[in-house]
């Protein structure tokens, strides 16, 4: 009835790789029993017994790698009864999955992982007068609130991962993230669930009257044994649950007895399911009150000489009611300034200091009257001007974008602690503790003491003004004694915790961490929990190991009792680990799993919502990869490399590289390059396919193409030649539209022997793509410059070596690369400025160069647009009226550029305003052609399916691109225009028409 098992059952038959342990025949023979009972059920999703797939469930952003023996993604909510009956009776747990970024290994099993995220993700109904809306658990937190802020609302809790959080993981970790002391947490969102239980049957858990409850209880299935229970619980233990529970705002969440009954006395099961980790139930859907979007927003950026003085300020601040205030230490200030947001933030964080700045504070305002924020902003500044601490300076910040930035910044801060340092980074398993706020400044110093202890870096940030902190000690999970620390200093943290009133899990949910759930419930609660877990669950078929036992057969499991994922990495070899160390690196933070269409990161996962087709799965593969290759031969892992080298190069076929994971990924897990790596060793012991060689070739043969394009488009457009094209699997290629230049334009070296002597010289380099294929563009760059004054001088076409590089031809890149350094430093020697028109091309010699030149510098190549600026910002190109009314234009920069370079389609929109057009920036994810992709046969659907999501809707653009202009005609039929297309057609009165050209 639908089943989709990916790779068939042949992989079925055999042993798989488990955590580094062959499958039991206990294990195949509980995995083939499921399975079968899946198809008797009818389950209509996927299931990939692949072990590419069960790797890549195996990590989180925890500390743990446990493999699945199964990932099944449910099609249909139905499903999820489907695959509780098949579990019924049997020996496999199954661990709910949504965004997969959990920090204690939430969603991590032995058993059945059900990944709610491929397709489970639809948002059912909404209604604004209400403002209740119906979600599966699959929803993504931002595309959830996109979908709402049309209609003025949004759901509150707002967490850091929110690109990627699913709502379904949100209610199981009982969520909340900054703004809680004002919006609460996820559960007081939580109108009613639609649930699976342990037996395969629905329960609809909504919010019941004492007569209700009555009701309830008088059944006699499971919904009134769980009923029966809880009630019992309640009232039995009404007084230590009143002793036990903190009163703070990150209540002690996970089996939540405290708010069982409700404010108006009615009785909500929602507030014991929210946090629960999937261990008692399923969520199939939920109903979610949100919340009106509040009208204005001010921040108050504040600069501390101290740590110390940073959190013990946040009660000096509290009495302006700010609706947040999140702290960051002097360690995640120091990764900050080298992530590429803060290029567009020094303004406000970077202006230089007298005082070592060793702390920040973020004080956010938001409401629906403008004056009230205007009065509390002003009381907040009195305070910090009586306040005794060592306040170096404060800047209110009112501009929204600037403020997004910031805290898209603050969002980085548990990424950017996993950038490695040497050979350790930022760990979580301490990582989410609360304490009462007024507290928190004693409990961080005695907190440091530990970490000084055992001689530990870390840094620290979070949510101050809730007790709420974020620490992630530097640790190098590769070394034995390194991994021997996480007990000690777990054990420490979680008593030093206890004595300040506080929890060890104070957001992000108890994972692997339940062990320590007597501490801080009480023995005699604990036995209750336990209790409640068996009316639920009876045969212990939720996330088995979590939270609280059924019995003694599967106890808890322990934070050390779990194999960490440095005890299978430290098994890579030195060779492999300096090739693909970034992989290891990877920390599953999950940026990657964006799925906003405006965001460059990662158009194979966006499009296809395949793990493995993302660069944390990538990233996962290669280290698995890498770790088998070093493996002696008679390891019984060994047999699984021939499986897991087809999965991990059928990945990484698919990766478009767009170089978003270089940049936009805190810890820069550039997989571009390790696949080019990778690519160059497959191919060692095996033959390539014959369109790798053309492909090889490419560019010297687009050199002979270009000096007769007429004959050249002739033969490869016939339809023999695009028969044999095809043949080796390419299709639609462009046609050969070179430059036509006057021979003054050209670059000779008598010009350059005087260009230095000239502040108006300038070279542009023409790269083998634009000049070959879409020359129009150079044509108009050489106008406009000519045109604003310029001496401008036109190389010859450089080859670049870029499909070399893509394809792994290491060696054959080198040689390419290292003419064109020789050609580029033969210009720079002269000191003239040097310009790159296409981003792709031009940003190879910040990036994939700097390998090849080794410790010799690469000279500077600008962009047009930076070049301009800077003209601009000298005066030396005047500012021209706008011409006419014409609406304004949108720059959409290409993918690669916008991972590297931000700004870029502002700088545009500067340039294009400055001279007399009016514009704007936009944004968009990658187009999906990305070289020859998009002309690749096998990946025709694909880069169709990214333009769609991407593009499609934009409507008229200028795109910096050339991938973006040809994908543009050839899938929406229409080209967008280069920005200097623009620019050279206004000063010859032709702007409409360029904009126009089909």
């Amino acid at each position: 009835m639908g089943e989709k098992i990916m790779g068939g059952d042949a992989a079925l038959s055999g042993g798989t790789v488990h955590s580094g342990l062959t499958l039991a025949a206990s294990e195949i023979a509980a995995r083939d029993t499921f399975l079968s009972r899946l198809r008797t059920e009818g389950f209509e999703g996927d299931i990939t017994p692949q072990v590419s797939a069960r790797l890549v469930a195996a990590t989180d952003n925890s500390i743990y790698q446990q493999l699945p023996v199964l990932v099944i993604y449910p099609k249909t909510l139905e499903d999820l009864n489907r695959a509780v009956r098949a579990a019924a009776g049997g020996h496999l747990t199954l661990a709910i999955r949504g965004g997969g970024t959990g920090t204690n290994g939430q969603s991590l099993t032995s058993g059945v992982i059900v990944d709610v995220a491929r397709y489970l993700d639809h948002i059912l109904d909404f209604d604004a007068e209400t403002g209740l809306v119906t979600v599966e658990p699959g929803v993504v937190l931002a595309r959830l609130n996109a979908f709402l802020k049309p209609h003025g609302y949004f759901f509150p809790p707002t967490v850091s991962t929110a690109t990627r959080a699913t709502i379904g993981g949100m209610v199981a970790t009982d969520a909340s993230g900054k703004g809680s002391r004002l919006y609460g947490r996820t559960s007081d969102y939580i109108e009613t669930m639609d649930v699976v239980l342990s037996d395969g049957s629905d329960l609809h858990v909504g919010k019941l009257s004492q007569t209700d409850l009555k009701q309830a209880e008088s059944r006699e299935d499971l919904p009134g044994r769980i009923y029966r229970e809880v009630h019992r619980v309640i009232k039995d233990q009404a007084d230590e649950i009143r002793r036990v529970f903190p009163d703070m705002n990150r209540g002690l969440t996970g089996y939540n007895l405290q708010n069982i009954f409700l404010e108006d006395g009615r009785f909500s099961l929602t507030r014991l399911l929210a946090g629960s980790e999937g261990t008692l139930a399923l969520t199939k859907r939920m109903v979610l009150r949100v919340r009106r979007l509040p009208k204005f927003r001010q921040l108050l950026v504040v600069r501390y000489a101290s740590f110390d003085h940073t959190l013990r300020d946040v009660q000096t601040l509290l009495p302006s009611n700010p609706s947040a205030i999140e702290v960051l230490d002097d360690r995640v200030l120091e990764k900050a300034a080298q992530d590429i947001v803060w290029q567009s933030l020094e303004s406000v964080l970077g202006a230089r200091s007298e005082v070592p700045v060793r702390g920040m504070s973020f004080v956010e305002f938001v409401g629906d009257n403008a004056a009230h924020l205007h009065q509390q902003m002003q009381e907040a500044v009195t305070l910090l001007e009586s306040s005794p601490f060592e306040v170096i300076d404060y800047k209110p910040v009112s501009d929204q974008e600037i403020i997004n930035q910031l805290w898209t910044l603050r969002e980085k801060s548990v990424g950017l602690l996993g950038r490695p340092d040497g050979h350790k980074q930022g760990v979580a398993f301490v990582e989410d503790t609360a304490v009462p706020p007024e507290a928190l400044a004693d409990y961080v110093s005695e907190f440091r003491a530990i970490l000084d202890r055992y001689d530990l870096s870390y840094g620290m940030f979070g949510h101050a003004d809730v007790g709420c902190l974020h620490v992630r000690p530097f640790l190098d999970m590769l070394s034995e004694k390194d991994r021997a620390l996480i007990r000690p200093i777990s054990d420490a943290v979680a008593s030093l915790t206890k004595k300040h009133g506080g929890l060890l899990w104070g957001e992000h949910g108890r994972g692997y961490r339940g062990e320590f759930s007597p501490l801080f419930f009480g023995e005699t609660l604990f036995k209750e929990l336990c209790r409640i877990k068996e009316a639920f669950d009876p045969e212990d078929i939720f996330n088995r190991g979590k939270l609280a036992p059924v019995g003694k057969l599967y106890p808890v499991d322990r934070i050390d009792g779990v194999p960490f994922r440095g005890e299978f990495d430290e098994q890579i070899s030195d060779d492999f680990r300096e090739n693909f160390g970034l992989a290891v690196s990877c920390n599953g933070n999950g940026a990657c799993y964006n799925r906003e269409p405006d965001m460059a990161m990662c158009p194979s996962y966006k499009a296809t919502k395949d793990r493995t087709q993302s660069p944390k799965g990538r990233a996962t593969l290669l280290r698995s990869w890498a770790r088998l290759n070093a493996l002696p031969d008679d390891a019984s892992d060994k047999n699984a490399l021939p499986e897991l080298t087809a999965e991990l190069k059928a990945s990484l076929d698919t990766c478009l590289s767009c170089k978003a994971c270089a940049t936009q990924c805190p810890i820069r897990v550039d997989i571009p390059s390790m696949r080019s790596k990778f690519l160059d060793l497959y191919f060692q012991t095996r033959q390539r396919p014959m369109r790798d060689y053309l492909v090889y070739w490419l560019e010297p043969l687009l050199g002979i193409g270009r000096r007769m394009p007429q004959i050249a488009n002739i033969l490869m457009q016939n339809p023999i030649s695009a028969g044999l094209l095809k043949k080796i699997g390419l299709v639609d290629l462009p046609v050969l539209k070179p430059a036509t230049l006057p021979r003054t334009a050209l670059l000779t070296q008598n010009w350059l022997r005087h260009a230095a002597k000239n502040d108006r010289s300038v070279v542009l380099i023409q790269d083998s793509f634009t000049g070959s294929f879409d020359g129009g563009v150079i044509e108009s760059a050489y106008q406009l410059l000519s045109s604003l004054g310029m001496d401008v001088r036109i190389t010859p076409v450089w080859d670049n070596g870029k499909a070399r590089h893509v394809r792994g031809f290491r060696k054959g890149f080198a040689s390419t690369a290292r003419e064109t350094l020789r050609q580029l430093r033969n210009i720079s020697r002269h000191n003239v400025p040097v310009v790159a028109l296409d981003a792709a091309t031009g940003l190879m010699f910040e990036q994939e160069y700097q390998d090849v030149a080794g410790m010799e510098p690469v000279p500077a190549v600008l962009s047009l647009e930076s070049f301009l600026k800077r003209q601009i910002d000298k005066r030396i190109v005047a500012e021209k009226p706008p011409a006419g009314d014409m609406a304004p234009l949108t720059v959409i920069s290409h993918c690669t550029e916008q991972a590297v370079r931000p700004g870029s389609a502002q700088d545009w929109a500067t340039v294009l305003r400055h001279l007399g057009v009016r514009a704007q920036a936009g944004k968009a994810g990658c187009c999906g052609m990305a070289g020859l992709f998009g002309h690749e046969q096998e990946h025709a659907d694909l880069s169709a399916t990214i333009f769609e999501q991407n593009w499609a809707a934009k409507g008229d653009v200028l795109a910096t691109g050339f991938s973006c202009r040809c994908q543009g005609k050839r899938l929406a039929g229409k080209r967008p225009a280069h920005p200097v297309e623009i620019l050279a057609a206004q000063l010859h009165s032709k702007t409409q028409e360029i904009h126009t050209k089909p």
